[in-house]
């Protein structure tokens, strides 16, 4: 996965915009699954062409579009494993 790790003002954006959302109710949602979503599905089709487009486009991240995200990849995930790999969740 592409990181951000060369952008700091925008990883401070991601920071702050993690925490709001951490206080909001989802406590165990981590800054990689924030910047997983921005890379992976707000910008798929193109990424921002200035630092202030990327900025709101991650204020303007919401908690449901994260969550519906990251339950989309389990999914997609989920289907390339075998049953072997759920034993530890279904008891086997």
């Amino acid at each position: 996965m592409e990181s951000l790790n060369n952008h700091q003002q925008l990883r401070l954006t991601i920071a702050l915009k993690l925490g709001q959302l951490q206080r909001d109710g989802l406590a165990q949602l981590s800054f990689s699954q924030v910047e997983e979503t921005l890379l992976k599905w707000k910008w798929r089709k193109r990424r921002p062409s200035s630092l202030s487009e990327a900025v709101n486009d991650v204020l303007s991240l919401s908690g449901e579009e994260i969550v519906a995200f990251l339950s989309r990849q389990a999914i997609i995930e989920g289907q390339n494993q075998s049953i072997s790999e759920f034993e530890d969740i279904i008891g086997g």
